[in-house]
C-alpha cells in the first residue's frame, strides 16, 4: 500500500500563529504595531493586546481548540501548562467563545507547588505569566498555547525564559556597541541564534514496562554488558530500521506543524540510540522548540509502542546522549557575526567577537561548566565519551594559525585547497578550513561554536543564558576600551593581541580524551576540572559570576542564591529515588531471583551427590552465588543506611555532597555485585530485560 503524502510547506507551521498568519488576519495597522513590539521596537499596549487575542482566538477556534493555556518554563527542567476554557457563559443557558487582551497578556497560574529556592514561603502562592510575544503562539491537542514569562509576586524570575531574554538583550547591546566601532549603522539588533542537536534512545515499551529503573529514573540502574555493544561501530549512520524510520517519519509531521524545523535525522553511536537536529533560530525560539521536541519525541514513540529515553546516560557501557548546542551571533539584517569570510587574518570584525569568545570561555569556564551539571549528565562528562567536564576551546588549524600570526605580527595567507579524492569520476570540490573535533567541549564550526557538553535532557536555556551573559561582557569590555581610543585600529591590534596571550591557555585542539591533557590542562595551564555537579554548582555564587549577571541584569544576587538551591536540591532528590530504586530492586527483584537459582543448583548437586556423582561444577556455582548474594545483601544495607544519612542533612550544599560521596558512590559498588549476578544466574530466573532485549529489539 503506498504512503500517504502530504506537501511538506502546507504543513510546516500550519498549527502556529506564525507572521504569515497575523498579516493576514490582523488590520494592517495592529500588525505594524505587533511586528514592532516583536522585534523589540515598542512595547505592548492592552489595545492591540484585545485586538490580537480576538483574532488569535477565531483562528484557533477555527482549527478546533477549545482551551488555552499559558506555557512556561519553571524550574522543574520541564514545561507547566494551566488550561482555560473559551467559553463564556451568556446568561440563557448558552456561551459564547471569548479571549480578551487581559487573558493574552497575563495569567495567574498558583507559584507555591513549583522550585523557587527560598524566593518565598509555601503560602505565598501568587505567581504570574506574562505572553512573550516574540515566540509563537501554537495549537496542540485542541488548546491554544501561549508561550510566557514566569515570575514571582515580588517580580523574582520563577523560570528559564525570562533570563534567557534578558541575556539576549545584553549581548545584543554590547554586540551592536562593536559593530558601530566598525562602521555598521544600519543593525538594529544582534540576535543570539541556536541549533540544538538532540539524541535520544528508543526501546520496545512492553519491555520497558519491566524495568522499574526505567520508569522511575529514566536510566537502568542495574545491566551487564551485552555481547555486543558499539565497538563495531556499525549503528553510527547506520541504515534505519523501519519501525524507527516510521517513528521518525511520524515525528517530523508533528513537528514541522507545529513549525520546528526538524532537519536531519539518523542513527546514532549506541545501539537503539538516534538523533534529531533542527535548522538555527533565536536562542529563545530554539529553546522553546526544543522544549516541544523533547516532548513530540516522547509522545509519538508511545503511538509506536516505543519509549524515549532523553536520560544522558540510559546505559552503562555504551556512548550517552547529549545536546550539542549550536550557538552563533547574527544581525537582524541576516549577517553572521561568527563567518570568518575568505581571509580570517584580514576579518578584524570577525578576530574581535573570536577573541572576546575565547576570552569569556577562559575567564568563566566554571560558569559553563555548571550550566550543564546535571546528575544525568555526571555520567557523560569527564567518562570516555566526548565531551571531557574540562572546558576548552578547539579552533583548528587555519584560526589557530590566524591567532598566532596575529601574536607574532607575520601574515596567514588563506587557504582555499581543492579536496581532491584521486578518483577521476568524483567532483574535486573546496576543503574546510577547520577539520571537527569530537573530543572538545566548545569546538569552532565553521561559522558557528558547538557546545557539546550540554545533556540530552537539559533545557538548553541555561547554557544559553551564560553564553550571551559572558560575551556581553567581554564585548563590553572590548568597546569601552576601543571606543575610547584615538586610533582605533592601533587600539585593536594591541587589546586582540594583549587578549590572546593572556587567555591562550583555554584554547586546544588535541585529543580531549587523553589522559595527558588532563594533566596539562590542571597542572600545567590551570584549567579548572569540576567533575561533578555538587563540585561546579557552588562556583554560581563565586564573587566574579555573582557579578557578571548583576551588571547585565540578567539575575539579580537573589535568583542566583535561589537557583543555586533549586539545583542543589534537584540533585539530591534525584539520587535519592535511584537510590530507593536501587535498594527496592536489589530486595525484591533480584534477591529473590538470585536465591531461586541458588536453590535450582543446589537441587542438583544434592541430586548428584545422592546418587554419587561428582557435584564439583554445582558447589563452584553456589558458593560463588551464595557469596555473591551475601555482598550484595550487605550492600544493600549499607546504601539504606547512607539513604538515610542523608535525608537527614538540611543543608542543601552538604546533602548534595552526602548524595554523591555516600549514597551515588553505594549505588555503583552495589550493581557491580548485582550486574556480576547477571552474568551467572540463568537468564530464565533473571527478574526484568536484559541489556540485549532492552538495545537490540526496537
Amino acid at each position: 500500500m503506498a504512503e500517504k503524502t502530504y506537501d511538506v510547506t502546507e504543513l510546516f507551521g500550519s498549527d502556529v500563529f506564525n507572521e504569515a498568519v497575523m498579516k493576514a488576519r490582523l488590520p494592517k495597522a495592529i500588525f505594524k504595531e505587533l511586528m514592532k513590539v516583536m522585534h523589540g521596537n515598542a512595547e505592548l499596549t492592552l489595545p492591540i493586546a484585545e485586538v490580537v487575542a480576538s483574532t488569535m482566538k477565531d483562528w484557533a477556534v477555527e482549527k478546533g481548540a477549545t482551551h488555552y493555556t499559558h506555557w512556561f518554563q519553571p524550574m522543574t527542567g520541564i514545561t507547566a501548562e494551566k488550561h482555560d476554557s473559551f467559553i463564556s457563559p451568556v446568561g440563557d443557558g448558552t456561551v459564547i467563545m471569548e479571549f480578551s487582551g487581559k487573558e493574552l497578556i497575563k495569567g495567574e497560574p498558583d507559584a507555591s507547588s513549583f522550585p523557587s529556592g527560598g524566593l518565598r514561603a509555601t503560602f505565598e502562592a501568587r505567581g504570574y505569566t506574562a505572553w512573550d510575544p516574540t515566540s509563537y503562539a501554537f495549537i496542540k491537542d485542541n488548546t491554544l498555547y501561549i508561550p510566557t514569562a514566569f515570575f514571582s509576586y515580588s517580580g523574582e524570575a520563577l523560570d528559564k525564559k525570562t533570563p534567557l531574554l534578558k541575556s539576549m538583550d545584553a549581548v545584543s547591546k554590547q554586540a551592536l556597541r562593536i559593530l558601530r566601532l566598525f562602521g555598521n549603522t544600519t543593525a538594529k539588533s544582534v540576535v543570539a541564534t541556536v541549533g540544538a542537536e538532540q539524541e535520544y534512545f528508543l526501546v520496545d515499551k512492553k519491555t520497558y514496562d519491566k524495568r522499574k529503573d526505567l520508569i522511575f529514573t529514566g536510566r537502568t540502574l542495574f545491566g551487564a554488558a551485552p555481547v555486543k555493544g558499539q565497538e563495531l561501530e556499525d549503528h553510527y549512520f547506520g541504515v534505519i530500521k523501519q519501525r524507527v524510520s516510521d517513528y521518525m517519519k511520524d515525528l517530523d509531521k508533528h513537528l514541522w506543524a507545529l513549525g520546528v524545523s526538524s532537519k536531519t535525522k539518523h542513527n546514532e553511536v549506541a545501539p537503539a540510540q538516534h538523533e534529531c537536529a533542527p535548522i538555527f533560530e533565536s536562542a529563545n525560539l530554539a529553546a522553546d522548540h526544543n522544549q516541544l521536541m523533547m516532548e513530540m519525541m516522547k509522545k509519538v514513540a508511545l503511538e509506536h509502542n516505543m519509549v524515549c529515553l532523553l536520560h544522558e546516560k540510559p546505559f552503562a557501557g555504551v556512548n550517552g546522549s547529549g545536546k550539542h548546542d549550536n550557538w552563533a551571533l547574527s544581525t537582524d539584517d541576516g549577517q553572521n557575526l561568527l563567518n570568518p569570510g575568505d581571509s580570517p587574518m584580514e576579518n578584524a570584525q570577525f578576530l574581535t567577537f573570536l577573541v572576546a569568545i575565547i576570552k569569556a570561555v577562559d575567564e568563566y569556564a566554571d560558569l559553563l561548566r555548571l550550566s550543564v551539571a546535571t546528575a544525568g549528565n555526571d555520567h557523560r562528562l569527564g567518562a570516555n565519551e566526548a565531551p571531557p567536564a574540562i572546558i576548552s576551546i578547539f579552533l583548528g588549524e587555519e584560526l589557530n594559525d590566524v591567532i598566532n600570526a596575529l601574536v607574532a605580527g607575520t601574515n596567514v595567507e588563506a587557504k582555499h585547497a581543492q579536496f581532491d579524492i584521486g578518483v577521476t569520476s568524483l567532483p574535486k570540490f573546496p576543503k574546510d578550513t577547520t577539520d571537527r573535533n569530537r573530543t572538545s567541549p566548545f569546538a569552532f564550526t565553521g561559522n558557528k561554536f558547538e557546545f557539546r557538553s550540554v545533556g540530552s535532557s537539559l533545557n538548553i536555556s541555561g547554557p544559553n543564558i551564560v553564553l550571551n551573559t559572558i560575551v556581553a561582557e567581554e564585548l563590553e569590555q572590548f568597546a569601552d576600551e576601543l571606543e575610547k581610543a584615538d586610533d582605533f585600529k592601533k587600539a585593536l591590534k594591541e587589546l586582540l593581541v594583549k587578549t590572546i596571550k593572556e587567555h591562550s591557555r583555554v584554547i586546544f585542539n588535541g585529543n580531549g580524551y587523553d589522559a595527558a591533557w588532563v594533566k596539562e590542562a590542571t597542572e600545567v595551564r590551570g584549567l579548572p576540572e569540576l567533575k561533578s555537579t555538587v563540585d561546579a554548582l557552588p562556583h554560581f555564587l563565586d564573587e566574579k559570576n555573582v557579578k557578571v549577571f548583576t551588571k547585565h541584569k540578567v539575575f539579580t544576587e537573589v535568583e542566583m542564591h535561589s537557583r543555586t538551591e533549586i539545583l542543589l536540591e534537584n540533585y539530591s532528590k534525584t539520587i535519592n529515588i535511584e537510590a530507593l530504586t536501587t535498594a527496592e530492586m536489589a530486595t525484591k527483584e533480584i534477591l529473590p531471583a538470585v536465591m531461586a537459582y541458588e536453590k535450582q543448583v543446589c537441587d542438583v548437586l544434592l541430586s548428584k551427590k545422592n546418587a554419587g556423582v561428582a557435584y564439583n561444577l554445582e558447589q563452584s556455582i553456589a558458593n560463588k552465588i551464595d557469596s555473591l548474594a551475601e555482598s550484595l545483601n550487605s550492600k544493600i544495607a549499607e546504601l539504606d543506611s547512607a539513604i538515610v544519612k542523608a535525608q537527614g542533612i538540611s543543608d542543601v550544599y552538604e546533602a548534595a555532597k552526602c548524595y554523591h560521596d555516600e549514597v551515588f558512590a553505594t549505588m555503583q559498588s552495589l550493581r557491580a555485585v548485582a550486574d556480576e549476578l547477571e552474568t551467572i544466574v540463568g537468564e530464565k530466573y533473571w527478574p526484568f530485560p536484559t541489556y540485549e532485549e532492552l538495545l537490540f529489539n526496537v
